[in-house]
């Protein structure tokens, strides 16, 4: 292997401190019932839209009133993105041991541009990052291959010849549709319906924590050395 790509939020970076705040918040600001905090975490890869749906499961997501309680969660957090936010633990030295070996890593996130790069600015990410691929930069999303192939081609590298990290089916499934060997992060924002039978999910590896995420990528680096 020759490149490491993560998802962002529930992979590389744990987001679900802040929104959990953001929506309880909404929810006590509608004298409405405060949404469990493990129910936030498990959605937080759904985006914007499964947020705001738990503080107002009752809206159409077409609806203009649900569009202003999203345009209003999305301000809410873009002004103060990164309060209770940062690197899941154990990946500063992940990301560290990558570089010094001269191993580029990038994202390919579902996250709006935007918001991924004050994201990573705010963590002093944005120059580490060889790529970023957002939904605006493809014509389909994960769990399409287009972002995959995409990134791979921005860092010069086969697709083949990159790792995949990823905490949702739809990420497993880019990373396996692009020929990458994809690593389930069962650490990070299972979804609900999706978290009984990892196994289904049909990733190359599933590992439980960001220390045993490290040695798998540095065996499979150390494999890749041997027989280049």
């Amino acid at each position: 292997m020759k490149a490491v790509l993560f998802d962002l939020d529930g992979t590389l970076i744990d987001t679900a401190a802040d929104f959990i705040r953001i929506i309880q918040d909404m929810c006590r600001a509608e004298q409405r019932t405060v949404v469990d905090a493990a129910l936030i975490r498990s959605q937080v890869s759904e985006g914007a839209r499964a947020m705001v749906k738990l503080v107002y499961p009752e809206l159409e997501v077409d609806d203009p009133v649900f569009l202003a309680h999203r345009q209003r969660f999305l301000d809410i957090y873009g002004a103060d993105i990164a309060v209770d936010t940062d690197l899941f633990e154990g990946m500063y030295p992940l990301l560290e041991a990558l570089e010094t070996k001269g191993i580029p890593w990038g994202i390919v996130t579902n996250k709006p541009r935007w918001l991924s790069e004050a994201l990573l600015s705010a963590l002093n990410l944005s120059e580490r990052c060889a790529v970023l691929v957002c939904p605006e930069d493809v014509k389909n999303t994960k769990p399409d291959p287009e972002p995959m192939y995409l990134a791979a081609k921005q860092i010069q590298i086969n697709a083949q010849d990159c790792i995949y990290v990823g905490d949702h089916p739809r990420d497993i499934d880019a990373g396996r549709n692009a020929g990458m060997y994809s690593i389930l992060a069962a650490y990070g924002y299972l979804p609900l319906e999706h978290k009984d039978d990892l196994t289904a999910w049909h990733s190359d590896c599933i590992v439980e924590t960001v220390s045993q995420l490290h040695q798998v990528i540095f065996e499979l680096l150390d494999v890749n050395q041997k027989t280049a």
